[in-house]
């Protein structure tokens, strides 16, 4: 977790690391699994893993056991344990009077909860890992001496005029007590927020060198006396300077940079180990690996697995004991006359100068990846545990370290600015060894991104855009180990850091739908390699968003993951280069898998058209052959509404959590939050909707159902069968064949919110908890667990219902919008219909050929199948009123009537503008099918978009909607089918919507019986 920041600065400021690329492993292993294989039955690997924050004492073996149990549930593969202080301020804050106080993190009590971890792990076969030290930075812990510390240059200095014969104790430089480090600690003492002092600043001191240099102007190499040898163990100094001009003597030497492990307990808050020296890396790992064995024993590589180094925040050091030696090694001369650079004086040159700073900052480069990274490396396979790490951040090159660590993970946050591509911040060089998996620190979160109000299908995008950045496993951040009974929800968290995820989120369970699409997105995006060529590319023909994909393939079969990074509907035409290969679409939601059939080849190019919900994502896969007969059956059909259900319902709340006891009726249904009832408008959890339906005789039995808008998921029953979770857009379940009747239907839908609404309803209570304010943004954290808390009794404050260690709301705090708002629609689609989407030169050039005979024409059936028409009648404004009827063999086509369109005699109009068309049929009424239109536009927009109405004969006034008819273009033609299957119908009405047609346009509009 990288947490770069200064008081000053808004956590909006934070900007998130993420790796670019995937290295690819070999085809031999990545692509031994068919794609269908992994998509139905994805690795361990494929499945996301959790940060397990520890937060300070409060650790329980019932809880480690329930927590492990629910990801087994949920279908989380690991859990990583990091050993946490109370809460984070961010800063390492302490809560007193808790249940389990005096529990020390990395002390042998703490260590036999993590033997009870690993061994519950193996049992559920989930991969437990451990962060390497307490806190999330860095590497190191009490056990750290000051000598094994990360090291810091100093010096002090004497001026003394030539000729002059010194002899006395050369002061050592006056140090800060004070650490040197990234962010502040509180002071537990007083409170205060401060940078801690380090009793090693004071008492530690090793010497460097003693040089004299002419006191001013730029030092000549040869002008550097070297006086180490002449200086006593007492410090004192017997030299005479030679005689004229004036001379500095600098005493150079280092001590600990008193950087501390955070944000952990602070009673075993330890320094930092020097990363650059073999000797302190090794003493840390020794401590730590060897507690493990000493506590877990066979556990060690099979319970637990796996060590991780979090993103580097301990620092830039300047010394480490052995640097002379290592840096004449690497550089090849003495970094001894260059120390003066160190107290801002020139050697040599400027520009010598200059290249010193950078040898010397490549020097240390070099020390962290050939110690710190190299040595966990070698000691933790030596332990048999993975090595795990976030290489970034610190003063060394990632390209260089990433092929030491086993497996590499990156991190991106749950913000708005990143829904529309994960940044970029660090470039790998792609040497070295190669990793088929990328893991991500997945949607880490500050209070102004995610405060109880995160969901499922807001955090989608977020994550859709990780995926397409080259990752392809999230590690989620971050699920608070809760040690408690589940009367205290949300209970515990890490304080202002990380979305909400774990057993105590109202959306826990239905959101165990969403880790199953994680996964099976993760396991595709496992799959093979990462193309060099994304192999891909997307003309936007409706919406504002581009789609984006990444590409994967095994060199015969190709994997495309394609998806719109934010809350906006689109249709695109995608061009995948791969050859004659038929496209499937792969759903990672539902795990459903079809073939698409409207597709047209061009050489290597095969040209797919694409539609988009708002922020859906869509797996296109070419493995086999096309068909030799392309269809042009719409790959995502148009539903036609036969009904919607608008009966009362009933609504179930759980009083346990403040709802109502008994069930409400809505006759229509509302936002909770403007219910007048406190009860439903500050309600978080579950709320089961239930009402009962027919189904309308004539009407073929509806194939989905359409739930409209949703706050925020929503699992559905018809007649008491499980249709699954709608966690996001479409919105959309498919009813089973059978399974509707015709009268007596049951629809049951469980609602679930987030806790936002509730946690705001408690704060109109009088409080019975004392509160501490965050330090870097609104919020409050326990300043003390309560009695009642502690002893198990009833809370002074019955009306509140909600417990939890870090608050972000106060009682003004803005309602969620939650519940079931629909409309809910029963809906028919139909694969037989179609519309290509049909830009300028794309798919068939005589569309666009005025010379071709009757192009248009061959685009619709023939006229034998139209329904009978008795008139047509059109309405808005006309370029000819008084031209002929526009029917003809239950034809209409409109346009200006210049020399480009086809005047064929048979059903041309010109009037080119209407904005609305009626068919009147016999009022007996007749059966119809559907309703098929073509446009064609020689140079310019040929859209169509139609509100579509039917009339029937047992209420001929009365017009009900039954489609919303889209198809988009920016220039050529386009052919657009709206099923009806209605029978009865004596009038359909279309509401045209596409603005002015304008010139040169040919449309035809025909009325089809079944």
């Amino acid at each position: 977790m990288l947490n770069i920041i200064t008081m000053t600065q808004s956590i909006s400021s934070f900007m998130f690391l993420c790796l670019a690329f995937v290295w690819a492993v070999s085809a031999s292993m990545a692509a031994s699994i068919d794609p269908e294989q992994a998509f139905r039955h994805p690795s361990q690997d494929a499945k996301p893993g959790v940060w397990w924050h520890w937060m300070g004492s409060n650790v329980s073996r019932e809880g480690i056991t329930r927590d492990l149990e629910e990801f087994k549930a949920a279908g989380v593969a690991s859990a990583t344990i990091f050993g946490m202080a109370d809460v984070c301020t961010p800063w390492a804050g302490h809560i007193e009077n808790s249940p389990t106080d005096g529990l020390l993190a990395f002390t042998d009590p703490w260590w036999k909860l993590v033997r009870h971890a690993a061994a519950e792990g193996k049992r559920l076969g989930i991969d437990v890992g451990i962060h390497n030290c307490p806190g999330y930075t860095s590497t190191g812990g009490p056990w750290i001496t000051p000598e094994l510390a990360m090291q810091q240059i100093f010096h002090s200095r004497v001026d003394i005029d030539g000729g002059i014969a010194f002899s006395d104790v050369l002061p050592k430089p006056e140090i800060d007590p004070r650490g040197d480090m990234l962010f502040p600690m509180i002071n537990k003492q007083t409170g205060a927020l401060e940078k801690p002092i380090i009793e090693g600043r004071k008492t530690f001191w090793r010497d460097i060198a003693v040089l004299a240099v002419p006191a001013e102007g730029v030092i000549a190499k040869d002008r550097i006396v070297d006086l180490t040898k002449r200086m006593d163990a007492s410090g004192r100094l017997r030299w005479k300077a030679p005689e004229g001009g004036k001379w500095t003597i600098y005493r150079f030497g280092h001590t600990t940079m008193g950087a501390l492990t955070q944000p952990n307990q602070w009673e075993i808050m330890g320094l930092e180990c020097d990363k650059m020296n073999e000797k302190a890396v090794t003493f840390h790992l020794k401590h730590v690996i060897g507690k493990l064995k000493e506590h877990l024993g066979p556990l060690v590589g099979t319970g637990l697995q796996h060590m991780l180094l979090d993103s580097y925040e301990a620092g830039t050091p300047s010394w480490t004991p052995l640097m002379p030696q290592e840096f004449a090694q690497r550089r090849g001369y003495s970094i001894v006359e260059f120390l003066p650079t160190f107290a801002g004086r020139v050697v040599a040159s400027e520009a010598d100068s200059a290249k010193f700073r950078a040898d010397f900052d490549r020097t240390i480069s070099d020390l962290y990846r050939d110690v710190l990274f190299q040595v966990m490396q070698r000691m933790l396979r030596e332990a048999n545990i993975r090595f795990v790490c976030e290489p970034y951040g610190g003063p060394f090159h990632t390209g260089e370290v990433a092929p030491y660590v086993d497996r590499v993970m990156t991190e991106f946050w749950a913000a708005d600015a990143f829904r529309a591509e994960v940044q970029s911040g660090i470039q790998h060089a792609g040497a070295g060894r190669r990793h088929n998996i990328l893991e991500a620190e997945a949607f880490t979160g500050a209070p102004d991104q995610v405060s109880w109000t995160e969901t499922p299908a807001w955090l989608k995008t977020v994550g859709d855009g990780a995926y397409l950045a080259g990752i392809n496993r999230f590690i989620l951040h971050s699920n608070p180990h809760q040690p408690w009974s589940d009367r205290f929800k949300p209970g515990m968290t890490m304080g202002q850091w990380g979305s909400h995820f774990g057993r105590t989120q109202t959306w826990w369970q239905p959101g165990k739908a969403w880790i199953a699409y994680l996964t099976r997105c993760q396991a595709l995006l496992q799959w093979g390699e990462l193309a060099t060529d994304d192999g891909a590319s997307f003309d936007l023909l409706d919406g504002n968003v581009q789609p984006r994909s990444v590409h994967r393939t095994d060199g015969k079969s190709h994997v495309f993951f394609v998806a719109i990074t934010a809350a906006e509907q689109g249709k695109a035409l995608g061009s995948f280069r791969v050859g004659s290969l038929q496209p499937e679409l792969w759903d990672p939601v539902t795990g459903s898998m079809r073939e698409l059939t409207d597709f047209r080849i061009d050489g290597k190019t095969l040209r797919l058209p694409l539609d988009f919900a708002a922020g859906q994502s869509h797996f296109i896969v070419f493995r086999k052959p096309a068909s030799a007969a392309v269809t042009t059956a719409r790959n995502f059909p148009c539903s036609i509404e036969p009904m919607g259900i608008d009966n009362p319902w009933q609504v179930t709340f759980d009083s346990k959590w403040g709802g109502p006891k008994q069930a409400v009726t809505f006759r229509e249904l509302t936002d909770w939050t403007s219910h007048a009832d406190p009860r439903i408008r500050y309600y978080s959890g579950t709320a089961v909707y239930r009402t009962k339906f027919d189904v309308e005789r004539g009407l073929d039995l509806p194939r989905l159902l359409h739930l409209g808008t949703v706050h925020h998921l929503a699992q559905v029953r018809i007649n008491g069968k499980d249709l699954g979770v709608v966690w996001c857009a479409p919105w959309q379940v498919e009813i089973p064949a059978g399974l509707l009747q015709p009268t007596g239907n049951r629809l049951e839908i469980a609602i679930t919110n987030t806790w936002a609404n509730r946690i705001i309803g408690d704060e109109q209570e009088p409080d019975d908890c004392e509160w501490l304010n965050g330090h870097a943004h609104p919020g409050r954290y326990l300043k003390r667990f309560p009695d009642w808390f502690v002893k198990g009794q009833n809370r002074p404050s019955s009306g509140r219902y909600t417990f939890a260690t870090w608050n972000y709301f106060h009682k003004d705090s803005p309602l969620m919008r939650s519940g079931l708002i629909g409309p809910v629609r029963l809906m028919i689609p139909d694969r037989k219909q179609t519309a290509s989407e049909v830009p300028e030169g794309a798919f068939a050039e005589s569309f666009l050929n005025p010379s071709s005979e009757d192009a248009f024409e061959a685009e619709l059936p023939h006229p034998s199948k139209a329904a009978s028409v008795m008139a047509v009648v059109e309405s808005g404004l006309t370029q000819d009123a008084a031209a002929p009827d526009a029917i003809r063999n239950g034809t209409t086509r409109n346009g200006s009537g210049s020399a480009v369109t086809l005047d064929d005699g048979k059903t041309f109009r010109q009037y080119g503008k209407g904005s609305q068309l009626l068919f009147q049929f016999a009022s007996s009424g007749v059966a119809i099918g559907e309703i098929q239109s073509f446009a064609g536009h020689r140079d310019a927009r040929a859209s169509q978009a139609y509100t579509v109405w039917i009339a029937k004969a047992d209420a001929p006034n009365q017009f009900i909607k039954v489609a919303n008819a889209r198809v988009s273009s920016q220039g050529g033609a386009t052919r657009l089918c709206v099923p009806i299957h209605a029978k009865g119908v004596v009038a359909v009405r279309l509401d045209f919507e596409d603005g002015p047609i304008g010139g040169n346009v040919y449309r035809e509009i025909v009325v089809l019986q079944p």
